[in-house]
Parts: C-alpha cells; structure tokens; sequence
C-alpha cells in the first residue's frame, strides 16, 4: 500500500469516526502500529490533521479540523483542575483571566483544545473555543439602545478609537502571567562533554546510516535522540534510547514506550549487555512499535 494512499484512508477514518487513537486507526485499516504513527506524523506535518494536547493513555487524539467538538467528551481525561476549568468555562463561555484564582488560570493555559486566549485593552481574556466571536462581543460589548445611542451621537464632535481586540498566543499570555506557585530554580547551564559511551553510540548510528535528527539528553551511561530509519514505508522516525547497563528491565521499557507514545512514535533501545526475562516478555507484547538492538 502507497503511503498516499494510506493517508487517504486514515483522512477517511477520521471523518467517519471522528477523534482517534492511533491504535484504534491501526486496528480500522488493519495495519501495524509502528507505521500508523509515523504515517499520522506526516499528516500532522502536512497540516492536514490536528493533534489534540490533552493524552488518553498517554497517546494524544488525531482528528480532522472542524472536529473539535467532538472532543469534548475526553475532557475527562484532563487532570481534575484542568476538567473543572473546562467546565467553569465552557458555562461561563469566557472568562477574565486576573479575576480567576492562581490555580484557574495555570489550567487555562494547559486546557489548549479548548481555550482561546485573547488581550483586550490590555487584559487577557479566555474564551471557549467553540463560542462564536459574534456573541464573544456581543458580551465585552453589550448593545445600547437606539436612544442612548443618538444621545451619544450628539455629544460626539470626534470620533473616537475602538478598543484594541488582539488574540494572543499561548507563548505570549505565559510569558506574561507569573504563576505564584512556582519557585524558580532556572540556572545557566554550562555544555558538559559527552562521555566516551555516548561517542560510541553517536559513532554507531552514523555508522548504520541511522540519522539522528534531534539529539534530546545525554548522561555517562544513557543518550537520548530522535533517529531517522529508512524503512520499506519510506523515512519513519524514532524515541531513541541507548543505555549502558548490566540488565534492561521492564520499567526501562515501559518508560521508554510512553516517552515515545507522547510523541508519537515508536521506540527504539540500544543496549550492552542483558534483557531480563520481564523486559523480553513486555517487548514481545508491543513490537510492533517497540524495536531493541544490542550493540556488542
């Protein structure tokens, strides 16, 4: 199967079933879930699908613009401050942001699928993201009555200014709002050398034509990258992971797999010596979207 035509099938799952896991659109097209995500990665790319910010299961929803509706019912998902702050807004329809408590207005800015975020004469607003902007203005600006607008008429000699209406960015509003719950404790970080473990793996996927396209962290004995591996699907990218130590367990899989499915993607471990017998048995269950090489 092309992978165009793939994409098309995905675009057609989603009109037909609305928000979707990737495992669920894996199993609808009968199709391996490795491929499924990075397929979705390149939709997403291509902005042809939208990918919600709230996870179920740790794996975010896919769904086709002019569904966001139908996203409402996952709210239940959100962290239970997050789930209040859904409700208190969507029957409030907008909300000022200084006349909310601290906690309210940290979930405001987390609950993105479905708060819109605006300045008004230099205050910030949050409206449900399904509120049309029409009735948005209708409340800032409630109608006068046609008397009390002739008045106004006539004690006019010039015309004055509209209130500055501007929608913001999330970036923008954070920037702007200090959270009193939190300590800063942000230091300057000094670039600390890459140990000869790290080297070696980095040597390792250059030499295996596997590309690293982001190098995410790196400790003595642990690297952390996202890897590019040509497959017979085209390019599918990977949460990389290589690790010095005596045994794998199945945690260290299981963190790894979650890491990768925030993403998504799926994920790939280097190691160098041992799997316990817990950590073989995980990896049998999800190999389809968890790959593991031993480097000798």
């Amino acid at each position: 199967m092309q992978a165009n035509e793939t994409h098309e099938k995905i675009i057609e799952v989603l009109k037909n079933k609305g928000p979707s896991l990737p495992i669920q659109i894996a199993k609808e097209l009968s199709i391996n879930s490795l491929f499924i995500s990075a397929f979705l990665s390149e939709l997403a790319d291509e902005k042809r699908i939208r990918v919600s910010h709230l996870k179920v299961g740790g794996s975010p929803l896919y769904f086709l613009e002019g569904q966001e509706e139908k996203l409402e019912p996952y709210y239940k998902y959100l962290h239970p401050k997050e789930a209040e702050t859904f409700l208190l807004l969507k029957k409030n329809k907008l909300l000022k942001d200084s006349e909310q408590e601290p906690a309210i207005r940290v979930a405001l800015r987390s609950i993105r699928d479905f708060a819109v975020g605006f300045k008004k004469n230099e205050e910030i607003y949050w409206k449900y993201i399904l509120i049309p902007e029409n009735e948005i203005r209708e409340i800032l600006e409630p109608k006068e009555t046609k008397k009390e607008s002739k008045q106004k008429e006539k004690s006019k000699n010039i015309s004055e200014p509209k209130p500055q209406e501007t929608i913001i960015s999330k970036k923008d509003i954070k920037n702007e709002f200090q959270n009193p719950l939190i300590i800063s404790t942000k230091k300057t970080k000094k670039q600390k050398p890459k140990s000869e473990f790290v080297q070696r793996i980095i040597n390792f996927l250059n030499q295996n034509n596997l590309k690293i396209i982001q190098e995410k962290d790196f400790k003595a004995k642990e690297y952390n990258c996202i890897v590019q591996i040509r497959s017979e699907l085209g390019l599918i990218d990977f949460l990389t992971q290589a690790k010095n130590k005596k045994t794998i367990s199945e945690s260290d899989l299981k963190k790894l797999l979650s890491n990768a499915q925030k993403i998504p993607l799926p994920a790939f471990l280097l190691y160098t010596q041992e799997i316990s017998k817990k950590a073989k048995e995980y990896l049998n269950k999800y190999s389809s979207i968890l790959k593991v090489k031993k480097i000798e």
